[in-house]
């Protein structure tokens, strides 16, 4: 297991630091299942990225932005994963989550970053 999986993103109250700041982190919750067993197994290759598994849940967290490739879970998962079921797995999300293809979805931890492919009047 790499370091970047190895490190839970749960804190104790007593562990927490609030503060005013603004963070670029961002990423994903799911319930336990086959296709989040699928999403994890992928992300946990990829660099900067932390999966964390817990009793009935599974997140995957980041800095800046995290992308899921429905191509790459599709193998892993052995049957195909559409952008629409990849949000009906995801619980929740944290950032702003894009469908930028039929093969991308992208979660920004900024709002700036993920404007190009939003649109909004």
């Amino acid at each position: 297991m790499s370091e970047a999986t190895s490190k839970s993103v749960f804190r104790t109250m007593d562990q927490i630091k609030f503060d005013r700041t603004i963070s670029d982190e961002c990423g994903i919750t799911m319930n336990d299942s086959v296709e989040a067993r699928a999403i994890a197994e992928v992300m946990r290759e990829k660099p900067g990225i932390n999966v964390t598994h817990q009793p009935s849940l599974i997140r995957i967290d980041g800095r800046g932005q995290v992308e899921f490739k429905m191509d790459e879970i599709s193998e892993a998962l052995g049957r195909e994963m559409t952008p629409h079921l990849f949000e009906i797995s995801t619980s929740t999300h944290y950032g702003r989550m894009v469908m930028v293809d039929d093969n991308t979805v992208i979660v920004f931890g900024s709002m700036e970053a993920a404007k190009p492919y939003i649109e909004y009047d």
